[in-house]
């Protein structure tokens, strides 16, 4: 059929207008660089530690991104020799299990490091490639690009034409930690490869997915809780690579960065060598900073636009335990720059409300009296059946989950937290995944770390389970805590009101007194306490700690806990 007249001119117009049109730039992967002082302290403790790499000592946790990022600021070819070496040993290892019929060591607990595996890959490749030779590039790539796609289609998932279906878990929440390594994979190997199907992935669903989950939770944070929280840092990290490499400024889409380093300033007791323990603490129970929290402050530090919240970055830096990197693995971290002494806060109350934390101090001295309190979503699986949980930390801690002493660190049940426990013929009514409480802020005064607030910790438990209505309001002022309980509950149900401490409790009427904490039951007056030693239920998983226990009449319990002098 002969065209209308016109149409042929219309159509070689169309097609000059497509060839003539602006195309995306070619992708490349960069980590900047520019900015490292090779005179610092921090960049020759880095340089000695790769450098006894290339010496064949290499440290523990050593991994080809070392050698690759000293190279992109030392182009040295020694650096690039080690880097390409330690690829073609992960490559090789990998071909060794699949040639056997098995899955690679990247597939290991559902892909959680194949992220760092595949940037380390990735990153040689873009800037070693002058000592990659062809096979070796259809062999990185035919492994890489099989990584990624099993990730990301976890049903069809197989090694050379095996199959080997994994649960896909968590590569649809933004949230969990896991996704910001099947992310860091395939943006790493997106970049340096310049493959459009992975590169229009992230642009169109998995970096939108980020922005919209993290443009939600108001404050910071994450709702995993503060140890599997943590791996933000390999989250503003992706931010960063994606910023120096495509231009495009995910980090301050939203207020989740800033945010966040206000949620970690003021989630660290005064001491500046712990921090809040909320939710499941695997690395280790008792919440220490450690190298991965300096990480993400300096991370979150490098992204952020807000001077305020740089400025207490770079005090919080200056100030903490961990003054450096303490382990050779994280030395390539401490790259980022701390900045000038700083700042801290001016307020001394910060209510994170996307993740329902409430931390209060009375100072920013050392000896100030901490305030922890929980209300919110109750979404994920490293979270804590601790709505409604307290802790009160002065000078050391008074009152805090019994979690942080036991050997697992992954105690979740509302047994060993600060929260009234409901009981029916002895058996415990257990919180509910997911639920979301609410807490609204009654009267604050941020000069003073003065609080009050009121939670309706009603929804954390389900409907018919025995537990029709709870709230929780908590009075922080002056170094004491005013804990007021009001609920009613199914017949047959026991409410007991817990304080877990971890010096031995002496009981005196209804008072009790625990190292250098009092706790004085004012209702109801028929009141009993009793003590539990936790070791004495399991020794093996309960180090120490100690739970107060207290009983009595009615639907409500007044309970006011105070620091006592050294």
């Amino acid at each position: 059929m002969k065209a209308p007249p016109g149409t042929q001119i219309l159509l070689l117009v169309a097609a000059l207008a497509v060839l003539a049109a602006p195309r995306p730039a070619l992708a490349e992967l960069r980590i900047d660089t520019g900015k490292v002082d090779r005179n610092s302290e921090e960049f020759q403790r880095f340089k000695a530690y790769v450098d006894a790499a290339v010496d064949g000592r290499p440290g523990y946790g050593f991994s080809a991104l070392d050698a690759a990022t000293l190279y992109s600021i030392t182009p040295k070819t020694p650096y690039c020799e080690l880097a390409v070496r330690d690829v073609q040993a992960q490559v090789d290892e990998a071909t060794t299990w699949i040639d056997r019929g098995g899955r690679p060591p990247v597939s290991g607990d559902s892909y959680l490091e194949a992220g760092p595996m595949i940037a380390a890959l990735s990153l040689t490749w873009q800037v070693c490639s002058a000592l990659i030779s062809d096979a070796q590039r259809a062999q990185w790539s035919a492994y890489a690009e099989q990584t990624v796609w099993n990730i990301w289609h976890p049903q069809a998932a197989k090694w050379k034409e095996r199959p080997f279906p994994w649960t896909g878990w968590s590569i649809d929440n933004p949230g969990n930690n896991y996704y910001y390594s099947f992310v860091e994979a395939t943006m790493y190997w997106g970049l340096a490869s310049n493959n459009e199907t992975w590169l229009t992935l992230l642009r169109e669903q998995k970096l939108p997915a980020l922005s919209a989950y993290f443009g939600k939770l108001k404050g910071g944070g994450s709702l995993e809780g503060t140890g599997y929280g943590a791996a933000h840092m390999r989250l503003f990290a992706l931010y960063r690579v994606w910023r120096d490499s495509t231009g495009t400024d995910l980090a301050n889409a939203n207020a989740h960065v800033d945010d966040s380093i206000r949620f970690w300033i003021h989630a660290t007791m005064p001491t500046l060598d712990r921090f809040a323990p909320i939710g499941d603490q695997s690395r280790v129970s008792v919440p220490e900073l450690f190298d991965y929290h300096r990480r993400l402050m300096l991370e979150a530090r490098a992204l952020s636009h807000d001077a305020s919240a740089r400025s207490q970055a770079s005090w919080w830096l200056h100030s903490i335990s961990v003054g450096h990197m303490s382990q050779g693995f994280n030395f390539r971290h401490d790259l980022l720059p701390a900045g000038d002494a700083g700042e801290p806060p001016a307020e001394r109350v910060y209510h994170a409300t996307g993740t329902g934390h409430l931390f209060a101090r009375t100072g920013w001295d050392r000896k100030a009296l901490w305030l922890g309190f929980n209300a919110g979503p109750y979404l994920e699986s490293h979270a804590h059946q601790d709505q409604g949980g307290f802790t009160l930390f002065g000078s050391d801690w008074l009152a805090v989950s019994e979690n942080i002493w036991t050997h697992s660190g992954i105690q979740q049940g509302t047994e060993v937290q600060n929260v009234l426990r409901f009981e029916r013929k002895g058996e415990i009514i257990r919180q509910r995944e997911p639920s979301t409480s609410t807490m609204q802020i009654l009267r604050s005064d941020p000069a003073s770390g003065a609080v009050e607030a009121r939670a309706d910790l009603t929804p954390a438990y389900a409907p018919g389970a025995g537990v029709d209505a709870w709230q929780r309001t908590i009075d922080f002022r002056e170094r004491r805590l005013r804990v007021s309980d009001a609920f009613t509950r199914k017949a047959g149900v026991d409410a007991v009101f817990q304080v877990n401490v971890p010096v031995e409790p002496r009981i005196e009427g209804r008072e009790a007194v625990a190292g250098r904490l009092r706790v004085k039951v004012i209702e109801p007056e028929d009141a009993t306490l009793e003590v539990l030693d936790w070791s004495s239920l399991d020794r093996d998983e309960f180090g120490k700690g100690w739970r107060i226990d207290v009983r009595g009449g009615g639907d409500a319990f007044v309970v006011e806990l105070s620091e006592q002098a050294p």
